[in-house]
């Protein structure tokens, strides 16, 4: 029989409200919504322990065994979640549901005293109503594999970064890192522009025979005797010419078929990641962050605060039946029946987190264009993306009636080729842009008819180096090569232009003579770290912690055993190496001599090269053709000390003029001020004037 205490005790815990902890303040407000006043739904913002940034932070001695520390600045917040969840009845860490998610959720119930075998963690896959409520009806321990998964590629990267880096600082200049994917992934792009560089153009030509029969079509010369046929100088192409002139065109050949064209499988973050970097033209960082934003919910008018999209961090191509069955209905109502299919899709690599799913909307019935209005630009067009695409890998395929004709003039063979679109399938929704799936229709003809050439043309071409990488094609490779995963690909780009290895030339990525110094010093003395190969086999062991209960320390012992004896030969061996300064322009104040561009913490500035005799430095300004309202001085872009950016007046200190938001050169009609830019959802320009609150 329960004792009275013990009836107390249950009373008041039932009256106390149930703690929710999630990583985004946006992600809480969401799933507040959903819960109700029984709940209470905080945010940690990211990560709360972590290793120290001051120092290596992982005790070698003991094994690797990681010393985290409670995140710096984050010791209210720390004390915060601490008093809500000792005045919480439960406590449920509804943190991403991945690696990093995970550790998030482990990190938290040690600061906040949660037993091991407490059930605590719940996760959802979308973040609607119905599954945030199914989660926590479902709640489950912490899964310890997916933290050590997490901590071995925490620890990894720490060790490569932490110990290699100062090398590079010693050797070469300051400011510079190396990281376990980071140096793989530059070798990729080094290695890329190596055959370029070397690439040696070889001479070929195309003879095409062009006729008419109602219409003009073209074919080309492809085969001598039977056998592909390569022109490679303009005496062989001379005399295919007068061959082709003496002889006689005859049609041997027509082929007539359907050609099938099935949909693409719904997004993975990789794929994300191209097609928005292809269709959109968004950079993989704006990918993640845009999509993040769909995913933890955007206020839509009529709907409340909604999910717009499944978790986004995702290898896997399934999708769950439920979804399934939404889609066919949609499709069915919206297309007709015949546009519905059953199409299954399976993943190329092992599946160990397919929990996830793939990248989809979480209501298909939110048609983008029903609910544009409440999206921004960036926000729609990804939407719209991830929408058309998921409804299309659950629509019919494409058929083409396509028209293959072989066309005879004595040993060369000649091949031209058409197609029509007899039904659109997933192509009323998702268009591919693919020359292939474009019509071209060719005359009726026969078998064994003679055509009239009316006119033939050989034209001289020049074999093409392969191309540059762009984000786009670097994702792809880096996944082909299993390279990292996805959700680093973003930091990986960002982190390399930042260190000045790589530049952005239009949209590809070209490595600097840096990027070159650092990938030749680290292939000759850390060449496992940027063999693709080694990196790979890295990630294999990575996912086999979580899949198989590997040891996460026992593959950080083999990892650290022959880096710790290549760090020592590298130190020895490595001379200095004098980079030649990047000269401005500028002219020193102060001695005269000339101002060189320099890289620091908060990014580029100018330093004088009589350094350490002089020591001046100044910021590298940028003006924005904006004149001062105050004193009628350029307006330029600065960046203050925290690193952001800031616009002043470039006749600083007279004049002390200065806003945060990157003015135009356009008045505020109702008090004369100058407008600023602002681009948030509901406001592209507001008045630099506090007291006005203009906006339009």
């Amino acid at each position: 029989m329960a004792t009275a205490e013990s009836k107390k005790t249950t009373k008041n815990t039932k009256n106390k409200k149930t703690l929710v902890i999630v990583e985004s303040p946006s992600k809480a407000k969401t799933i507040g919504k959903y819960l109700g006043s029984n709940y209470k739904v905080v945010a940690s913002v990211g990560h709360v322990r972590d290793l120290p940034k001051s120092k290596l932070g992982i005790n070698i001695e003991e094994d690797f065994e990681p010393e985290y520390i409670s995140i710096r600045g984050k010791g209210d917040l720390i004390k915060e979640l601490k008093k809500e969840a000792k005045a919480a009845g439960k406590i449920y860490l509804a943190t991403d549901p991945d690696r990093e998610g995970e550790a998030i959720s482990w990190h938290l119930a040690y600061l906040l005293g949660i037993e091991e075998d407490r059930p605590c963690r719940i996760v959802f896959n979308e973040i609607t109503k119905d599954a945030v409520k199914n989660a926590v009806k479902h709640p489950r321990t912490i899964d310890q594999k997916l933290v050590d998964a997490q901590q071995a590629r925490r620890v990894l990267d720490r060790l490569v970064g932490y110990q290699i880096s100062p090398l590079l600082w010693r050797k070469i200049r300051r400011g510079l890192s190396a990281g376990r994917v980071q140096s793989a992934a530059l070798k990729i792009i080094c290695d890329r522009e190596e055959l370029i560089r070397n690439f040696v153009p070889q001479e070929y030509w195309n003879i095409f025979a062009d006729f008419k029969k109602g219409k003009v079509f073209s074919a080309k010369v492809a085969e001598y005797e039977g056998k592909k046929l390569t022109i490679g100088n303009k005496v062989e192409a001379d005399k295919v010419l007068a061959d082709l002139k003496a002889g006689q065109y005859r049609v041997s050949q027509i082929v007539r078929k359907e050609r099938v064209r099935k949909p693409f499988a719904p997004f993975t973050t990789s794929s994300l990641q191209q097609d928005a970097a292809n269709k959109i033209g968004f950079t993989t960082k704006k990918t993640m962050m845009v999509a993040q934003q769909l995913y933890e919910g955007v206020e839509v008018k009529g709907h409340g605060t909604v999910g717009l999209v499944t978790y986004i961090r995702t290898d896997s191509v399934r999708i769950s039946e439920e979804a399934k069955a939404a889609a066919r209905s949609f499709i069915e109502s919206n297309f007709g029946k015949q546009y519905a299919a059953n199409n299954i899709y399976t993943n190329k690599k092992k599946d160990i987190q397919d929990a996830h799913e793939a990248i989809r909307p979480s209501r298909i019935e939110l048609d983008p264009e029903l609910i544009k209005d409440s999206l921004t630009k960036d926000q729609y067009n990804l939407y719209k993306l991830i929408w058309s695409r998921f409804l299309a890998s659950q629509m019919s395929a494409a058929v083409f009636d396509s028209m293959q004709v072989a066309i005879e003039n004595g040993k060369y063979g000649l091949r031209t080729s058409g197609s029509k679109l007899i039904f659109d399938g997933y192509l009323k929704v998702y268009a591919t842009n693919l020359d292939e799936d474009k019509d071209k229709v060719l005359p009726e003809l026969e078998e064994g008819e003679i055509l009239d050439a009316k006119e033939v043309t050989a034209e001289q071409k020049f074999t093409e180096p392969p191309s540059r990488f762009t984000e786009a094609s670097l994702v792809k490779e880096l996944e082909e090569d299993n390279i990292g995963r996805p959700s680093t690909y973003a930091p990986i780009v960002a982190t390399l232009l930042e260190r000045k290895y790589i530049s952005r030339e239009k949209k590809t990525l070209v490595p600097t003579d840096l990027g070159f110094l650092v990938t030749d010093m680290m292939e000759q003395y850390f060449k496992e770290i940027v063999d693709t190969g080694f990196t790979a086999e890295m990630e294999d062991k990575l996912d086999d912690i979580e899949a198989k209960d590997l040891n996460w320390k026992q593959v950080v012992r083999e990892f650290y055993g022959p880096l710790a004896e290549e760090l020592v030969v590298a130190d020895k061996e490595i001379e200095k190496v004098q980079l030649e300064d990047q000269l401005s322009g500028d002219i020193c104040e102060l001695c005269g001599k000339p101002m060189a561009i320099k890289s620091g913490r908060f990014g580029e500035f100018l330093a004088c090269t009589g350094y350490p005799d002089c020591k001046n430095t100044k910021a590298i300004v940028k003006t924005i053709d904006v004149k001062c309202p105050d004193c009628g001085g350029d307006i330029v872009a600065k960046r203050g000390r925290s690193g952001k950016i800031f616009y002043g007046c470039s006749n600083y200190p007279t004049c002390n003029k200065a806003f945060w938001y990157k003015p135009v050169d356009r008045k505020c009609p109702e008090c004369g001020e100058l407008l600023l830019e602002r681009h948030t959802k509901n406001i592209k320009y507001s008045c630099s004037n506090d007291k006005c609150g203009y906006k339009e």
